[in-house]
């Protein structure tokens, strides 16, 4: 028997994924018995600040891949939305899942959609590409932060302290709650975070025997359109406490994707897209980033405080 230790985030969300992991590993592999290793992030811990002042999304993943790289586990298990553009020295992603839905959720207790909020209400979300979005959208709104698990953002809505929240409609998926979704964003026009919807799985670089019991659960697809995503935030610096967005389509062997840079305050957005072949979906991501650059948002990275 072989056994694959695959560290995890304690979260409600983080648990089903470690564990749809195992069980699609197990399936696959009749001979393989897995473990979880679940572990508190910096990001759960630090829970007063808001992401981008206490170190951005990449705290989701540190401690996982401590453990990965001291052989406390063999894998860890990531939401790709929360994975830095550049992984640690010895690390690799060896697959990445078929992708669930990648767009945002409008919740709320009162309203169907984001168009019927009145002027003045309370939306809650921890994500700056969604404030910046949203802001863009409509200036009126309260826009504050909300940190916390799936669960306890649920929970603070139907408390009355919001008029509605925005999730990912993967997250709510997953964990049962899609009924509570009333509005699915659509992606070309409220632009997703790179990587929204995907679970990655990440090992040392140098395991090839776990990498080989890994290659089943890879999604081609999924793989080149996150190619293209990842490649252009990582030519625009990669930073979690940055408002980039980005999406990419695949339609057979062409891929399409858009691109999104703003400020905090959404007083600019600089959007652009691409298409082309999709053997050629670094090269893209890389183009769409420099013509993003070009349009502005290298001033707006500049702004805050990031060399381009």
């Amino acid at each position: 028997m072989k056994a694959i230790r695959i560290a995890t985030r304690e979260s409600p969300l983080a648990l089903w994924q470690a564990s749809h992991v195992g069980q699609l590993l197990e399936r696959s592999h009749p001979q393989v018995v897995v473990e979880l290793v679940p572990m508190t992030t910096s990001g759960d811990r630090f829970l007063d600040a808001s992401l981008s002042q206490s170190g951005g999304k990449g705290l989701f993943v540190k401690e996982l891949e401590e453990a990965i790289r001291d052989g406390r586990a063999d894998i860890a298990v990531h939401s790709m939305k929360d994975v830095p553009a550049r992984l640690p020295a010895g690390l690799a992603i060896a697959a990445l899942l078929k992708s669930a839905d990648p767009r945002d959720a409008f919740v709320s207790s009162q309203y169907a959609r984001m168009a019927d909020l009145p002027k003045g209400a309370r939306v809650g979300t921890a994500s700056l590409r969604r404030q910046a979005q949203l802001r863009a959208r409509r200036a009126d709104l309260q826009v504050s932060d909300l940190r916390g698990n799936v669960g306890t953002r649920l929970t603070k809505l139907d408390d009355g302290r919001f008029d509605a929240i925005l999730l990912a409609c993967a997250g709510l998926d997953r964990l049962g709650h899609g009924q509570r979704v009333r509005e699915r964003l659509a992606e070309h026009d409220f632009v997703p975070a790179i990587g929204q919807g995907v679970i990655g799985i990440e090992c040392r670089a140098d395991d090839e025997s776990t990498q080989e019991f890994l290659r089943a659960l890879n999604s081609a697809e999924t793989a080149t359109r996150l190619a293209a995503e990842r490649a252009m935030n990582a030519r625009l610096g990669g930073a979690c406490h940055v408002p980039v967005a980005g999406h990419a389509w695949l339609a057979g062997d062409r891929l399409r994707l858009i691109g999104l840079v703003g400020k905090p305050d959404g007083s600019r957005l600089v959007r652009d897209e691409i298409s082309g072949a999709a053997d050629d979906a670094e090269t893209l991501g890389v183009e769409l980033a420099e013509a993003l650059l070009s349009a502005g948002a290298a001033q707006i990275l500049r702004d805050l405080g990031l060399k381009v």
